[in-house]
């Protein structure tokens, strides 16, 4: 690496670091080997691990407006006192968003299961910051989870475009800071809505999370759709997935389903393929012990467990043990679920 990039890393790290002092952190630490800085807020014991790589990369806009992304991304990872004390002044800026599930280890913050290695958290809209609500929160409020998420989701716009598409087109949400685009597709039949507007059954990509791309399926617009989320999910500060999402027979937004010999078959699998990476490897960062996954031929996953050492492994299509490449049903049988992560992993002492 060169200097130039050593010392705008450093810069930036150092930048997000005083930020947080700002807001009252005792003791951030940047950690130079992974471009991350890691902390833990007051009465907290899990920590919050910041990764830097995609605020660098965004040189979108004016410095200033760089500036800006980046205080709203380290917001958004900020418990602070100002949620509002009662549950009716907090009600109406509930707001529901998807992340990935392993943002569920920072602190104790109110979240279900979504989609595959996503989940929906609750955040209270305010002008200028957007909190993550805490499982401890709701003592407060006096009130259940089902009625925060509840209320969350039906803040939500639930807007419906307007028109008709004559043939496949391609319909670019971007939000404004107040949409919650992404959000939307945790609105049962809300996707299905689109049909008309894109042209056909609609299928959905949420990279980031101010984008979502929606299209028809079997359109001519879907390859290439899929190498657009591709490319966002992976440089993005903010990534969600990069993989497509439809409806289901009763509305619920689920991945897109493409068997062998399916036109987009291996871009399906790719786009799963990359997400799981990219979730283990932020749990991997957290958990001591934990084995990367990695992207082989890109398409498959595979872990690695040293033959003598305990891990605790990601699901993978494959793993080393130690030189030797097995498939994942022939470790399985090896090793002991771990309880409560998401996503799951599973822990071996030692390869028979």
């Amino acid at each position: 690496m060169g200097l130039l990039r050593r010392v705008a890393r450093a810069r930036l790290a150092s930048r997000v670091i005083r930020r947080l002092r700002r807001a009252g952190v005792a003791g951030p630490r940047y950690h130079a080997a992974t471009f991350s800085v890691r902390f833990t807020e007051p009465g907290e014991t899990v920590p919050t691990v910041l990764e830097l790589a995609g605020l660098l990369a965004d040189k979108a806009g004016s410095r200033r407006e760089r500036r800006a992304r980046q205080e709203r991304f380290i917001a958004g990872f900020l418990r602070t006192p100002g949620l509002p004390p009662t549950w009716a002044q907090a009600k109406p800026l509930l707001r529901t968003v998807l992340r990935g599930s392993t943002q569920a280890v920072v602190g104790t913050l109110l979240h279900r299961p979504a989609l595959p290695m996503l989940a929906e958290f609750v955040v209270v809209d305010q002008p200028d910051t957007m909190t993550y609500v805490s499982a401890d929160q709701l003592a407060g409020w006096a009130v259940s989870a089902a009625e925060v998420f509840a209320a969350a989701r039906a803040n939500l716009t639930g807007a419906v475009l307007h028109g008709v598409a004559a043939e496949p087109v391609v319909v670019q949400f971007v939000d404004d800071g107040d949409s919650y685009w992404t959000s939307h597709l945790l609105l049962d039949g809300w996707l299905a809505k689109l049909a008309g507007q894109v042209g056909g059954p609609p299928v959905a990509f949420a990279p980031e999370r101010g984008t979502l791309l929606v299209t028809a399926d079997g359109s001519r617009h879907l390859p290439r759709l899929f190498a657009q989320a591709e490319e966002i999910f992976t440089t993005s500060a903010r990534a969600i997935s990069p993989m497509a999402y439809v409806s289901d027979p009763v509305g619920r937004t689920v991945p897109y389903p493409a068997v062998p010999g399916h036109p987009v078959h291996d871009c399906v699998v790719r786009a799963s393929a990359l997400l799981a990476v990219h979730q283990y490897g932020r749990q991997a960062r957290l958990l001591t012990g934990a084995a990367e996954l990695v992207l082989v031929d890109g398409s498959r996953t595979r872990a690695r467990w040293e033959r003598n050492a305990a891990v605790l492994l990601p699901a993978a299509d494959e793993v080393l043990v130690g030189t030797t490449v097995r498939a994942w049903a022939e470790v399985l049988p090896h090793l002991i679920p771990e309880p409560a992560l998401d996503p799951p992993r599973w822990r071996g002492d030692r390869w028979p």
